[in-house]
Order: C-alpha cells, then sequence, then structure tokens
C-alpha cells in the first residue's frame, strides 16, 4: 500500500486549501479506517480528522470543527481534506494514515495505522 498526500502550500490566514490522499496497491480506502494527522514544529503529531468504514461517519477535531471536512471520492481511492478559514496555528505537516488491519481502536489513535504518507506541508501566515 502507498499513500500519497498533496495539496500543501503557503496560504494567508483566513484561506483555504484542499489537501488529497491517494491510496494504490492492494488496498484503498474501502473498508478501511483512515485519518488525517499533523505535527507542527516541536510538537506530537495530531488527529485532525478521519473516516470510520463500519459506519461511514467522518470525524473531526474540536480544534478545526466548522472550518475543516473530510470526504472521499466515489472509487475510494483518495480522501480530502477541505480547509478553510486557515490559522497560523494550523501550519504543520500533514499526513494520512491508513489502518488496513481493521483495528477497533479509536479513529484518533496514532498507533492505530500502518500505513502513513509521506506529509504535505501547510504553512498559514498571519
Amino acid at each position: 500500500v502507498q499513500l500519497q498526500a498533496s495539496g500543501g502550500g503557503l496560504v494567508q490566514a483566513g484561506g483555504s486549501l484542499r489537501l488529497s490522499c491517494a491510496a494504490s496497491g492492494q488496498q484503498t480506502f474501502n473498508r478501511n479506517d483512515m485519518a488525517w494527522f499533523r505535527q507542527a514544529p516541536g510538537k506530537e503529531r495530531e488527529f485532525v480528522a478521519g473516516i470510520k468504514w463500519s459506519s461511514g461517519g467522518k470525524y473531526v477535531d474540536d480544534s478545526v470543527k466548522g472550518r475543516f471536512a473530510i470526504s472521499i471520492d466515489n472509487a475510494e481511492t483518495t480522501v480530502y481534506l477541505q480547509m478553510n478559514s486557515l490559522k497560523p496555528s494550523d501550519t504543520a505537516v500533514y499526513y494520512c494514515a491508513l489502518d488496513v488491519e481493521r483495528s477497533t481502536e479509536p479513529l484518533r489513535y496514532r498507533y492505530k495505522y500502518g500505513y502513513w504518507g509521506q506529509g504535505t506541508l501547510v504553512t498559514v501566515s498571519s
């Protein structure tokens, strides 16, 4: 399985970006939990948003609720993170992650995921 994250860049505060995560190989996002995490310099990697395959539920962290949204394409090979009203505090490297073991840990548990994309840098200027 390979995950390719893209869409990061430099944006002014209040702007928008859409990140993409494309899955290739024997596994896709079909029937697998997936999530977006981010890691700012000097900080721990933190959960941003995720999709629970069993319910189809989409979840975002409280820190981005109302501003970020996660979605998936019909082929279930690409997941998107739409980020609006960006703030300087959103500056981080954003990673997509995939759990193919169908573990029962919560979406926000980073060690649940066996596959990670390479990360895409989002920089929000003030």
